[in-house]
């Protein structure tokens, strides 16, 4: 819902405006008492560095409120089996425009989803470091790659992984979203099999890196995500959340709280 026409810079704007529509319309109570889209994660091209302040003020307008961050994917890999985010280049994040950009950003007290793979990780530390006074969210349990040059390997990664997501875990501006593992972490083959994994499997199989990340962040900085309809390609929402479920049955209240709930209202000042 991308706007036709107008300025390129703009155009992104329009995504925000189609999802505040159905916002008002779930905030309606005609529709049950859900309340769809309380926050609005949209796209700004943070390259423009100070010249995004305009496609800032434009997004928080046509957000009615409801506007609370942005996400710009660094995702890149030299195999090209990997697959990278949107044509985007190698060292997105340590652009000297885009730190500019996330400055501005920072000052709206608007959130920035990161996104990219895990040899990338220490590209984020730095962006953190650069830019303290950003709100920064690492997608994904920090974008462990499983397949390709990286498949066979997975003991090897998650070392790697874990190393570096303990450095993010040293920047106190930097929160993780627990999920997004299905396809790119290549966690189980799901593809060649007669029918999806059960919870069961997938919480066996996603585990280290739920706990993992839980236990370098704390379950103030970590909150869950579903990562759908991506993850619809190999299993049902139902079970993906069970599957969680069984990760974290031995956290405690307060743990679950924020986990499942607590930390995104904080971050994304959910009312």
């Amino acid at each position: 819902m991308y706007r036709a026409d107008g300025s390129p810079e703009l155009r992104a704007v329009g995504e925000t405006e189609f999802v505040a529509g159905i916002a008002a319309m779930s905030a309606s109570g005609n529709y049950g008492k859900t309340k769809v889209a309380q926050g609005i994660v949209g796209a700004i091209d943070l390259t423009l560095g100070d010249r995004v302040e305009p496609v800032i003020e434009a997004q928080i307008r046509a957000g009615g409120g409801r506007f609370k961050g942005i996400r710009h994917s660094a995702g890149y890999d030299a195999d090209p089996v990997i697959g990278n985010s949107g044509g985007v280049q190698p060292h997105l994040y340590e652009n000297a425009e885009f730190r500019k950009g996330l400055k501005r950003l920072a000052a709206h007290d608007l959130v920035f989803d990161a996104w990219c793979y895990h040899p990338q990780l220490p590209e984020v530390v730095a962006l953190a470091r650069a830019v303290p006074e950003a709100t920064i969210v690492m997608c994904h349990v920090g974008g462990v790659l499983g397949y390709g040059p990286y498949g066979g390997r997975k003991d090897e990664i998650l070392d790697i992984w874990g190393a570096s997501m303990a450095e993010l875990a040293g920047c106190p501006n930097v929160s993780v979203k627990l999920g997004g593992m299905l396809n790119r972490g290549a966690a189980l083959d799901f593809r060649d099999r007669a029918s999806p994994p059960n919870s069961e499997e997938w919480a066996t199989a996603w585990q280290p890196y739920v706990e993992g990340c839980i236990e370098l962040f704390g379950a103030d900085r970590c909150n869950f995500e579903s990562n759908f309809p991506v993850d619809k390609m190999g299993t049902g929402y139902a079970t993906m959340w069970n599957a969680f479920k069984r990760i974290t049955a031995g956290c405690s209240q307060s743990e679950k709280l924020a986990l499942y709930s607590g930390t995104a209202r904080r971050l994304y000042r959910l009312e």
